[in-house]
């Protein structure tokens, strides 16, 4: 089942259509949310694997848990489909409409929008060192939605999480069609707003894409966005662009769109308040 299957029972604007064969890396890293890891990713590294003195008391009662939450038609280590929306909504509170969906998924370390991992599962919520009920664990999920939109160094591994679960099974990159959908819901509440005082970046970059992008959107493509997001928040006359910095062409592109409004210019020209 899909995830076509979804829009049958719930409304979202999440549109994608993974099969749940997609299978979750072999390696990867648990999110820690803590200052002293966020820029430093080999202090993030998964823990279960590779430990001779078999799990720890808390890491029994995750697995324990986690049993708790598949059904007959789940494989052995996977919430599928049904099981994993169930466990978002239902234990912890999760809206699927919106960015709290995504920051449930990077924690979990999710393979796709439709999966959870025993592994993810485990060593996410062990990372965090929140204890091992639902209770305890929608209590520590509400509190990173509500940073979401300050905290920028969460965002970011929100929204580069995004890219990884919200692809097809065996693509490298984004459709467009799914991307403008991801970035509607990550630059909306209770995510972090792509808007200036005279300027709505999200929209001008979606009219672009529309307008001038027939291809899908790649990683690199998909992070140097939020590179330029962030940058143009704080600086929207965009005099941090030059031709030959290392912006992907796409960019360059934009700038060049955003001109041609008049917007981004500094030599006195008219500003167009789009």
């Amino acid at each position: 089942m899909g995830w076509k299957g979804v829009k049958k029972q719930i409304a979202t604007r999440i549109i994608p259509t993974w099969p749940l064969s997609k299978k979750p890396k072999t390696s990867g890293s648990a999110s820690s949310y803590k200052a002293e890891t966020s820029d430093n990713p080999t202090a993030r590294f998964f823990t279960s694997n590779g430990d001779s003195k078999g799990p720890s008391p808390l890491e029994a009662k995750l697995e324990s848990l986690f049993d708790s939450l598949q059904d007959a038609s789940d494989e052995k280590d996977k919430l599928e489909l049904e099981s994993t929306m169930s466990y978002l909504t239902e234990k912890l509170k999760v809206s699927i409409e919106n960015a709290e969906l995504l920051v449930a998924l990077e924690l979990l370390q999710a393979p796709a929008v439709g999966v959870i991992t025993r592994r993810g599962y485990v060593d996410g919520w062990k990372f965090t060192g929140v204890g091992a009920s639902h209770q305890e664990h929608a209590a520590y999920l509400r509190k990173l939605i509500s940073s979401l939109s300050s905290d920028q160094a969460l965002f970011k591994k929100v929204y580069r999480h995004a890219f990884v679960a919200g692809r097809e099974t065996d693509q490298k990159a984004l459709s467009l069609e799914n991307a403008l959908v991801y970035w509607d819901i990550l630059f909306a509440p209770p995510g972090m707003a792509w808007k200036t005082r005279n300027h709505n970046w999200l929209d001008l970059w979606k009219g672009f894409l529309n307008a001038k992008w027939t291809r899908s959107v790649n990683k690199d493509m998909w992070n140097m966005t939020l590179e330029f997001a962030l940058k143009s928040l704080s600086d929207e006359t965009l005099s941090f662009w030059n031709e030959d910095g290392a912006w992907p062409s796409v960019i360059d592109d934009f700038v060049e769109f955003c001109h041609e409004k008049g917007i981004g210019k500094t030599d006195g020209m008219d500003v167009d308040d789009n």
